[in-house]
């Protein structure tokens, strides 16, 4: 089911770019693109063919991307990809490394120093 649905996503992906690329530039970012008659002052067009073709794809590609979503977290949620390798956890021991002593990694300490910084004069 979920290759089924990714296909339709790759299919409605590439279709929707080829409408865009399909589409007459309204000009504006670049400075390029038809001007004719529309501009800024003008009332807003009757959508296109193109144009609601391009709402459909857009809602159908956002609908198969949230339905892949729910699919990989569903499957996600049952096992752990150390489950699907097959690799057995390694037994405890009863016995675990003693860990070694890190005073003496430590500084040197004196009761006589003050943990405030020296004056600078």
């Amino acid at each position: 089911m979920e290759n089924v649905i990714l296909v339709i996503h790759l299919v409605l992906a590439l279709g929707l770019i080829g409408i865009v690329l399909l589409q007459r530039s309204e000009g504006g970012g670049l400075g390029i693109g038809g001007g004719g008659g529309g501009g800024v002052m003008s009332s807003r067009g009757a959508a296109t063919a193109l144009g609601k073709l391009t709402w459909l794809f857009a809602i159908a590609f956002l609908g198969t991307s949230i339905t892949l979503t729910v699919i990989a977290a569903k499957n996600a949620a049952d096992s752990s990809v150390i489950d699907t390798l097959g690799i057995e956890a390694p037994a405890a021991e009863g016995d675990a490394p003693a860990l070694p002593d890190v005073t003496d990694l430590l500084p040197p300490s004196s009761a006589d120093d003050s943990l405030t910084p020296p004056r600078a004069d």
